[in-house]
């Protein structure tokens, strides 16, 4: 990419105007209606389960149970443990492993219909002690056994003890839940042996393998459609029990079955950002300089299957430190298992890490951020490599011209605005920059038209506009001229939407496909008698038009070079792969996230006043939506710091507060003014265009940026999200 585009979301118009098809509302004739029925006990086995009145009640077609269901044949088989497989193999026996596992899976011919038998089915279950809160469970603690579970250590083990200045402090993060505004759904049904869905999956492809999996079919032979998605966050990647559990429906029935979860299942049977505690110990000479860091973290995971994420990861390499130790576990409990929520575990380790760097330089009576270039890695010491680029100086300058950071003080509490206390407060933010092997296919159509396919989704971050702003200015064709077919089967395999990795991937493959493309109309305008004696080096295409260098006046429009060929059009499918050159290099998105809060002497209430994020993400492809992304993201993360809780009563192991009125995210008026900006410089290193991921490091960081404000304004450590009144209002009272 040579520039920075600036175009609309090619999919806002049909986004807006409600002409963009999602996964329930493809039209499918005889399509009947399903709903799942939850367990009421967070373990155990089911006694009875009686569904006579239900499958009795007009319109039922069926009701599937454990007792009933004609099990697929790949539960008889070894459990899948990639990427998107579900270890949970719906109705195979009578065992209960969380609350709201689905027990009973009903189908009617009506919406309500199928609503009210649901409402008929009871259970009576045979208890066992259930165990849901991760605190109290801490015996059951245990490694996860891979390689990315090791413990890693670089100098010496826990070197942080024999520092001058010692910090040991324990944060914690509470389940969050994705909650995207469109619900889980799918509709289901078969095409004789081969199952068809239209779901809301975050990858298509991983959807197939897991499906094929478990019925015992080829991938080939699984269709599915995901091209719209309103919102995901990471819980598209899994396949779910409720997908398996249409598909079962719909086979017995032969007929298409659509399913939605309510917002209450969206709580319980998805995944969610798991509950994880976190033990800081960092060690520094009095003049400020790291001399040991030590990160360990504990994180809940479901009964069956062990779940884990990079929560440690970004303390490893993100500052210059020669004493290193991480250490990751996990607790199972009876829940369903988490998933990886925007972010990663990265959103939930910076949270731990620069609260401490903050609580840190406090101590040392530094400010935050030269404590930071103190300890400014110029290097990755984790792989002792080179980074590709890195410019997360330019990061902090910027943020602290623009937040005002000359306003702030050491002294917490020493800068008020009439009757609120002022806070500053900053967070570093990381994330690798990953690049899948992806095919893309270009084809110009005979009317000059450039189309673009690729079975990779879009669950919101722009990715048919990215695709768009590659192909037009490697094609010389205005925007509109671009056309994008992905989100389904059959089309050329695209990754997985997820890991900030989609524009790299895709993003290589559209670059590498249209250069090619571009390369054959050449080759065959060179054959043309217009440019006759004109070495194909010399000649140009831009804007549907192949154009002599030399001569000017030698001009061939596409759409005639391909009516005079007799072709239909042309097209070019291709492979991209990263570089072997690339595994040199440490290749990492960064961002800062800078906060000006303000907390009410009298109410304890805190004010989002002043918000700046900043990324060094290498080129920026689109300035629209990638400020769309860095919004978002800084909004996930906004409310990670000061709203976002699953409470749970464990007595019954069930959440109280599974429903948007007293599960708070975050909305307009909580945040007064937000900036975004870019460094916007190429990585030579990354992939084509010079690109690094933004998704998820567009949230890491925020959190600990709202908790360092906090401080900063209050002199009240907040170590346990989110920062709520209450945990404020005796330091400001």
């Amino acid at each position: 990419m040579s520039k920075t585009s600036n175009i609309n979301r090619v999919d806002g118009f049909a986004k807006v105007t409600g002409s963009a098809t999602y996964s329930a509302e493809y039209k499918t004739a005889g399509v009947v209606y399903a709903c799942l029925v939850g367990s009421t006990i967070a373990k155990g086995r089911i006694k009875t389960i009686d569904t006579k009145k239900a499958e009795w009640a007009p319109g039922v077609l069926a009701v599937i149970t454990h007792l009933n269901v004609d099990k697929p044949v790949g539960y008889e088989k070894v459990k899948d443990k990639h990427n998107f497989g579900q270890p949970l193999q719906i109705f195979k026996d009578d065992s209960v492993l969380y609350y709201d596992q689905p027990i009973a899976l009903v189908i009617a011919d009506t919406f309500e219909r199928m609503q009210y038998a649901a409402s008929l089915i009871k259970a009576d279950y045979f208890k066992e002690e259930h165990s849901t809160e991760l605190k109290k469970a801490a015996d059951k603690e245990k490694k996860v056994e891979t390689d990315k579970g090791n413990d890693y250590h670089r100098g010496e083990h826990d070197g942080y003890k024999n520092a001058e200045v010692i910090l040991e402090a324990e944060y914690t993060i509470p389940t969050e839940v994705h909650n995207p505004m469109e619900l889980a759904n799918i509709i289901a049904k078969w095409d004789g042996n081969k199952p068809v869905l239209y779901t809301k999956s975050q990858g298509v492809e991983g959807t197939r393998k897991s499906v094929a999996g478990v019925f015992g079919v080829s991938i080939e032979d699984v269709e599915v459609h995901s091209e719209y998605l309103g919102g995901a966050f990471g819980m598209g990647l899994h396949t779910w029990p409720y997908e398996i559990a249409a598909l079962i429906g719909s086979k017995k029935l032969n007929r298409p079955v659509k399913l939605v979860l309510h917002r209450e299942q969206m709580f319980t049977n998805v995944g969610f950002r798991p509950y994880t505690i976190q033990k800081m110990g960092l060690g520094a000479t009095k003049a400020g300089k790291l001399t040991g860091l030590t990160h360990e973290a504990v994180a809940m995971t479901s009964s069956y299957e062990d779940f884990m994420e990079g929560t440690v990861n970004m303390s490893r390499f993100i500052y210059d430190c020669a004493n290193v130790s991480t250490r990751y576990r996990i607790v199972p409990l009876d829940t369903c298992t988490p998933i990886w929520m925007r972010g990663p575990g990265e959103a939930t380790g910076s949270f731990a890490l620069e609260c401490a760097m903050d609580e840190l330089a406090h101590k040392l009576n530094m400010d935050p951020i030269e404590f930071r270039k103190l300890n400014y890695a110029e290097k990755d010491l984790e792989q002792n490599k080179p980074w590709s680029s890195k410019y997360l100086l330019e990061c902090y300058e910027g943020g602290m011209e623009r937040i005002g950071w000359k306003n702030r003080k050491n002294e917490p509490g020493s800068v008020k605005e009439g009757n609120w206390l002022v806070g500053y407060g900053m967070g570093t933010g990381t994330f690798g920059c990953y690049r899948s092997p992806t095919s893309v296919k270009a084809k110009f159509l005979p009317d000059g038209n450039l189309v673009l396919q690729c079975s990779v989704n879009d669950m919101g971050p722009g990715t048919a506009t990215m695709m768009t702003a590659i192909g037009a200015e490697i094609t010389g064709l205005p925007a509109e001229n671009v056309i994008i077919e992905m989100g389904k089967s059959g089309l050329p395999k695209g990754p997985t939407q997820g890991g900030s990795a989609t524009t790299s991937s895709v993003g290589s493959a559209v670059h590498d496909s249209c250069n090619l493309l571009v390369s054959k109309v050449l080759e065959l305008a060179a054959q043309n008698p217009t440019f006759k004696g004109i070495a194909i080096t010399d000649l140009t295409f831009e804007n549907g038009l192949i154009s002599s260098k030399k001569d000017k006046t030698k001009t061939l429009a596409l759409t005639s070079l391909l009516t005079v060929n007799k072709l239909e059009g042309l097209e070019v499918e291709n492979l991209s792969k990263g570089a072997e050159e690339a595994k040199k290099y440490s290749i990492y998105s960064f961002s800062v996230h800078f906060v000006k809060v303000l907390v009410n002497l009298n109410l304890g209430k805190i004010r989002l006043a002043h918000v700046v994020s900043c990324a060094d993400i290498g080129t920026v492809i689109n300035q629209k939506t990638s400020a769309g992304q860095m919004f978002g993201g800084a909004v996930g993360g906004i409310g990670m710091g000061l709203m976002e809780a699953l409470e749970i009563d464990h007595r019954f192991g069930r959440p109280i507060n599974n429903n948007f009125a007293d599960y708070h995210v975050p909305v307009n008026a909580d945040i007064e003014k937000q900036e975004v900006f870019f460094v916007n410089k190429k990585d030579p290193i990354s992939n084509p265009m010079g690109t690094k991921g933004l998704g998820e490091t567009a949230l890491v960081g925020m959190a600990p940026a709202i908790a360092n404000a906090v401080f900063n304004a209050t002199g009240k450590r907040v170590r346990d999200l989110p920062i709520r009144l209450d945990k404020i209002i005796e330091t400001v009272v």
